[in-house]
């Protein structure tokens, strides 16, 4: 399969035309409108250097909140309330030590200065949320992501003390599920939330969950 390469216009191709790894286009621009769009068609964004590369890889890996596995260990910090959590109250913060967090087999960090200024934009927008762990008042770990009708896209999350990130994942998944969140994309396989009760899924099938629980 080619590869397409996006100008101004407000378009993607067919997710189906995604390649093997899930490479489905390049270029573009990171606008509002562009990573909305990107986003109910199951597309999001990661860099390579200065161009955005567009992705919907197959299969895809989601956590249904009501199947989130909480380990005894995690359950006992929980009860005790070892973290404070709070949800937007540090976005900009959050996606700044996101930023510093570099993905296994790629040179740098994928957040961008202009990746940062977006995903703040779509946060001052109400599109775009965070949800933070804190210890002694300090910022601990936390996630920010995507909300979109009954779905959370998750993007990235950090830590600075140990299960920091997985406290705040927990809360907000539980709180996502008050909420009547039905789906929680993870994008990509990590061991890390494969723990918690995340799997792999076919494109289709997460497509049409997007149908079902985006509204148009």
């Amino acid at each position: 399969m080619s590869l397409h390469v996006l100008d101004t216009r407000l378009w993607f191709p067919p997710v189906s035309d995604a390649m093997e790894d899930g490479l489905l286009a390049m270029g573009g621009d990171l606008r509002r409108e562009r990573l909305l769009l990107a986003y109910r068609k199951g597309i999001f964004p990661w860099f390579e250097g200065d161009i955005p590369l567009w992705w919907c890889p197959d299969p895809r890996f989601v956590l249904l909140p009501q199947e989130l596995k909480v380990s005894k260990s995690m359950q006992v910090l929980l009860k005790r309330n070892a973290f404070e959590f709070t949800i937007n109250k540090a976005f900009e913060q959050v996606i700044s030590h996101c930023q510093q967090v570099y993905r296994e087999g790629q040179d740098g960090t994928w957040i961008t200065d202009e990746v940062k200024a977006a995903y703040i934009d779509l946060h001052h927008s109400g599109h775009a949320h965070s949800a933070e762990a804190w210890l002694n008042g300090e910022l601990a770990g936390g996630l920010y992501g995507i909300r979109m009708g009954q779905v959370y896209f998750g993007e990235s999350m950090f830590s600075l003390v140990s299960n920091a990130s997985k406290y705040a994942f927990i809360s907000y998944a539980q709180y996502l599920q008050q909420q009547q969140v039905q789906l929680i994309d993870c994008q990509v396989y990590t061991s890390h939330l494969e723990s918690l009760g995340a799997h792999m899924i076919d494109r289709t099938e997460f497509i049409s969950l997007l149908d079902r629980f985006i509204q148009p």
